[in-house]
């Protein structure tokens, strides 16, 4: 499958903050080669491992963060280090690094010694706060920034003696490498539109904290602090609860509030099949909602269209109470009405409607001699093919390829 950045050859330090840019450009078809300590990179030791086997090559961590690379081992530090590298980088186009500041300027092999001869290039630095900053010297992991950047804030329950809650999926690097991901896209238009390329000073901070939803805007231009709710936005004033448990313990979201005739239609036919239209408290006020012809919320709301409201979040709620948690979603779903099942990682891999969405992509592993399932296309562009290109490299497995 040809990508949208085939004949783009990038080279990535391999590190924390990196890697999921690095990832992206190369199921989109880039070249990427990833440069490695000897021994591989620190992250190979990140846990779980295949068969819980603790080799470099078995980190599942790496794994899904290298697919569609070439893997080359440089010391930088040793005397021939530096020499290799701007070998490698000679012909490359981009540059993606996540190294502390001042350590590539030591070696000589900084964005201004590298683009001195060659203005085309483009080089993308991602520290923790900016290079400018000293707290970019200070080590950060994916929990701390969460935190110190908001993003951990509007995430967590109702009950908020229960402390903030980090989003699970290293959602920190994502949003940073996405962000490095785009500034070498947005890089790469300009130089094609004639101009040079650019050093761009990447914050993982600074991404992360415009990343936080409304949170940040409400503070700054409202001077309000939002609150977290339970499967719900985060809001400086609180909304109605929405996560309730189905029939079979599991938890579903009722969503958003249905609010045509339509809706309150359905509900009723609903009700009605499961044979429980007369337990449901306040359903006739669902009538009185299509005789209105639904509510209008974008109008004051007035006490009859505040119940009738309710009583279609009711309605839902017992709903759920009656039947299991998926076919509670998926009976809403055909009915087109909004709501969620809360599904487990696993669950979400295996269901259905994300198998034909294609996040399921088998990956030939042949040192393992069998497929590998990985998560698919984080997005999907029909002008722009995503695809694994090829398993994640082995410790240095194009060293002798790309430098001898």
């Amino acid at each position: 499958m040809t990508g949208a950045l085939d004949g783009v050859r990038v080279v990535e330090i391999a590190g924390v903050w990196s890697a999921w840019a690095g990832k992206l450009l190369g199921d989109l078809g880039a070249d990427v080669v990833v440069v490695e300590p000897p021994g591989g990179h620190v992250t190979r030791r990140f846990g779980p491992f295949v068969a819980d086997e603790l080799h470099p090559d078995r980190s599942l961590w790496w794994w899904y963060y290298n697919t569609s690379k070439r893997s080359v081992v440089i010391d930088l530090d040793a005397p021939a280090g530096p020499d290799a590298f701007r070998r490698l980088v000679a012909d490359a186009d981009v540059v993606l690094e996540g190294e502390a500041p001042g350590r590539l300027a030591a070696l000589g092999i900084d964005h201004s010694d590298m683009r001195a001869d060659r203005p085309e290039l483009i080089w993308v630095s991602v520290t923790s706060h900016g290079r400018a900053s000293a707290r970019s010297a200070e080590p950060w992991t994916d929990l701390t920034m969460s935190a110190a950047a908001g993003v951990a804030w509007p995430n967590g329950y109702d009950d908020h003696t229960l402390a903030p809650m980090r989003g699970r999926g290293n959602q920190t690097l994502q949003i940073t490498g996405t962000f490095a991901a785009m500034a070498v896209l947005t890089a790469l238009l300009h130089r094609d539109a004639g101009g040079p390329g650019q050093h761009v000073d990447l914050s993982a901070f600074a991404a992360c904290n415009v990343t936080t939803e409304g949170s940040t805007f409400f503070y700054l231009v409202a001077g309000e602090t939002v609150q977290r709710q339970t499967g719900r936005h985060a809001m400086a004033q609180p909304t109605q609860a929405v996560q309730v448990r189905a029939a079979d313990g599991r938890y579903v979201s009722t969503g958003f509030l249905p609010m045509s005739a339509a809706d309150f239609r359905v509900i009723l036919d609903w009700l009605d099949d499961l044979g429980i239209r007369d337990t449901s408290p306040e359903v006739f006020f669902l009538d009185i909602g299509i005789a209105r012809a639904g509510v209008d919320v974008t109008k004051e709301l007035d006490p009859e269209a505040l119940a009738i409201l309710e009583a279609g979040r009711a309605a839902l709620v017992h709903i759920a109470a009656h039947i299991p948690a998926v076919d509670f979603f998926e009976g809403a779903q055909r009915r087109d009405l909004q709501v969620g099942v809360i599904f487990s990682p696993d669950e979400a891999y295996e269901n259905e409607h994300f198998v034909a969405r294609g996040i399921q992509v088998a990956v030939r592993h042949d040192e393992l001699d069998r497929d590998v399932g990985y998560p698919g296309a984080p997005f999907v562009m029909t002008g722009s093919p995503w695809a694994i290109r090829r398993r994640p490299p082995l410790v240095g497995e194009h060293t002798d390829e790309l430098l001898h």
